[in-house]
């Protein structure tokens, strides 16, 4: 007796773009919950995070990627990597441009990129987010301009902010996926081990706390979780900076301002994990971080050599 075709649909979905062009946003607006860290700086997401929204019989497996730009330093070079990684790994890749911005020479340089390394057969669609900047005329053309600059498989108009669109998107995505089994089981919202989630939550805090002054040369890790009988979960974390400097601009004033950021950073985490959680927090200088591999192993990300 031949076996009967699943009825429900997996598959992963990569969304590529410029740094800011607003992936995590449309990522939690997609998965329902946050799981990408959303900040106004360019090139937070370090890691391929993904996140599972359901659509239907369907799982959507989202890689929110790294944005793509020119790479200078090794860091850079390990998240560029991890991007396009991401991307050729994925069923369908959709790539992200903002409106008011249009057809930029870092679009170009990712749609010639998309030409080199996406195979025969790769899906790729298009989502012109911020709609609400530009009038109605001007998206057209640019719909038009970027459609003849690449074979588009399906085009998206959407505000990932105000959810405008995100619907469309999601239920094609969905019916467009192929038959399969789910990956994971339908209550994870995403497979990052939590350890990282965590690190990724005080990072996001540093950064909005700091905004100008934060050193990019920094990186949070989870060093400690310890489970306790209460219910409770103690998180001990590491700030890891370059410079004896940047670890004065985290600490602030009498402590006050990494005070605040663990605060800010216990509030998400209890509300993400329903539970009460300790959190401590240190700060060390380790001057050359952006050289060792294992920082880049507890990011997710690839030690790439060269220049």
């Amino acid at each position: 007796m031949a076996e009967a075709e699943p009825t429900t649909r997996a598959g992963f979905v990569a969304l590529i773009g410029e740094p800011n062009a607003g992936k995590s946003t449309l990522l939690n607006r997609m998965v329902g919950a946050k799981v990408s860290i959303v900040t106004h700086k360019v090139q937070t997401t370090r890691t391929r995070i993904r996140g599972i929204a359901m659509e239907g019989d369907a799982q959507i497996v989202f890689v929110d990627t790294p944005g793509l730009f020119r790479p200078r330093r090794r860091l850079d070079r390990a998240m560029v990597a991890a991007a396009w990684g991401g991307a050729a790994d994925a069923d369908i890749v959709v790539l992200l441009i903002e409106a008011h911005r249009g057809l930029t020479p870092g679009v170009q340089a990712i749609l010639d990129t998309l030409r080199e390394r996406m195979g025969e057969g790769q899906r790729v669609a298009l989502a012109i987010n911020k709609i609400d900047r530009v009038k109605a005329e001007a998206l057209l053309a640019l719909v038009q301009k970027l459609n003849d600059a690449y074979p588009f498989e399906k085009t998206f108009m959407i505000s990932a902010e105000r959810g405008h669109g995100v619907d469309d998107l999601k239920a094609w995505l969905g019916a467009e996926l192929p038959k399969g089994p789910w990956f994971y089981p339908e209550d994870q919202i995403a497979d990052l081990p939590m350890r990282m989630i965590a690190a990724e939550v005080t990072r996001e805090k540093l950064t909005l706390r700091l905004h100008e002054e934060l050193p990019y040369q920094l990186t949070v890790e989870t060093e400690r979780w310890e489970e306790r009988e209460d219910g409770s979960a103690r998180i001990d974390q590491i700030v890891y900076v370059a410079r004896d400097g940047h670890k004065g601009i985290i600490l602030g004033h009498n402590g006050e301002t990494i005070k605040a950021v663990g605060q800010a950073a216990r509030a998400e985490l209890m509300e993400f994990l329903g539970r009460p959680v300790h959190l401590f927090l240190q700060v060390k200088v380790r001057p050359n971080w952006l050289e060792e591999k294992e920082r880049y192993s507890e990011m997710g990300l690839e030690f790439k050599d060269g220049d």
